[in-house]
């Protein structure tokens, strides 16, 4: 559907031996090892987000100042004004929130539940961001000649991968829960 750039793959090993020496971190850690990886995954995610966002709104501001609609410039309507203030409202919002939790990465801070929060927060914004980007282009955001079309499609798996929307409302929440607020 989107992400056309990237080949997903099914990988298998059968009757595969690896030597000690291969292996990464002490035996009976593996788990830890792998949910350190998500952390800085859904980070990271959360940072390719608010790429496609940045792009869809500047797209977006681009095609309000230069399609006309009613005898003025689409921008100049209000309800497009709002489109356009909100997703600015959220670009700003996802760069906290994964600048933080970047300093909290290089300060070597535990970021589980704030990576989490990096990964929904921004998955999700982006897709209102997209979709708005496709309703300010109208007929023409639904198109493959016009770029906010395959962002919109590259958007949808944000919210799949690296642990579902769901998956990370479990993560904070158990963390909430053993934490505190």
């Amino acid at each position: 559907m989107g992400q056309r750039g990237s080949s997903t793959v099914t990988l298998a090993f059968d009757d595969v031996r690896v030597p000690d020496s291969a292996r990464l971190g002490a035996v009976g850690e593996g788990f830890k090892i792998a949910m350190g990886t998500l952390d800085r995954g859904r980070l990271a995610l959360g940072a390719n987000c608010l790429g496609c966002a940045r792009e869809a709104h500047a797209l977006s501001v681009d095609y309000a100042k230069q399609r006309q609609a009613f005898g003025k410039a689409l921008g100049e309507h209000q309800a497009i004004q709002w489109m356009l203030a909100d997703s600015a409202t959220e670009i700003f919002a996802m760069e906290s929130v994964i600048y933080r939790t970047a300093w909290m990465c290089d300060q070597h801070e535990s970021f589980g539940r704030e990576s989490a929060m990096v990964k929904l927060f921004c998955s999700e914004a982006l897709d209102r961001i997209v979709d708005r980007a496709v309703q300010i282009h109208g007929g023409m955001g639904y198109s493959a000649e016009y770029a906010v079309e395959k962002l919109y499609r590259d958007a949808r798996v944000t919210r799949i991968y690296e642990g579902t929307s769901e998956i990370q409302r479990i993560v904070i929440a158990r963390d909430v829960l053993r934490r505190g607020a």
